[in-house]
């Protein structure tokens, strides 16, 4: 029934006008493997864009940075945040053509085949479809950490209780209690519910993108 969560609300957001968005923008969602955050800054014709994937099960976030200049793709900075290094640079002339690529690996370098920058390529466009349809829902990003009581305080030091149900706060109450840590949380807001996104201790705060950094 979550899953049906963005959707819905881009359903909503056509039955009524509302204020514009700023520039500068989170949203996200749940994908079938993991979650994913997506900051977003639009200033005149270019679109800068950084998603974070963080998988269920074990395995690396990936960090990926995407670039628009007049609608064309201009640049793909993909980034493995794991102990091997797995980091890929693509950038594109204003024609579409590929002007510069590169893999970097623990001590070495290597090209991009071209079934894989086409696959980054597709990759690039779909996100930017999936960032426009859930800015269309209002479907907004906020990270902050648990201060108990069903109270998170945000990554702006802002005190508030978002209205998750009870399983998602015996979530978030489970994994302080288990580990002794930190909570940080993420969560997506919109018109028609929130809905929680990711429970971790790791601290997101500490590298959650602010608009100087698009």
């Amino acid at each position: 029934m979550k899953r049906l969560f963005a959707l819905l609300t881009l359903l909503l957001a056509g039955c009524s006008s509302q204020p514009s968005l700023p520039d500068f923008t989170a949203s996200g969602y749940l994908a079938d493997r993991g979650a994913v955050r997506i900051w977003r800054k639009n200033h005149q014709d270019s679109v800068h864009m950084l998603t974070v994937f963080t998988p269920f099960q074990e395995g690396a976030t990936v960090f990926t940075r995407y670039g628009w200049q007049d609608g064309n793709l201009i640049s793909i900075e993909r980034h493995l945040k794991d102990a091997r290094p797995d980091d890929v640079t693509l950038r594109f002339d204003g024609d579409g053509s590929l002007s510069f690529m590169q893999r970097q690996l623990a001590g070495r370098r290597e090209a991009v085949s071209e079934q894989a920058i086409e696959l980054y390529k597709f990759d690039a466009q779909r996100m930017l479809k999936i960032s426009d349809a859930l800015l269309a829902g209002r479907v907004l990003l906020k990270q902050g950490r648990w201060q108990g009581n069903n109270t998170l305080q945000t990554c702006q030091g802002e005190q508030i209780k978002p209205t998750l149900d009870e399983s998602e706060w015996r979530r978030i109450g489970q994994l302080q209690h288990q580990t002794g840590a930190r909570v940080s949380v993420a969560w997506l807001e919109a018109p028609a519910d929130t809905q929680l996104l990711e429970v971790s201790t790791e601290d997101d705060c500490q590298w959650e993108p602010q608009e100087a950094d698009f």
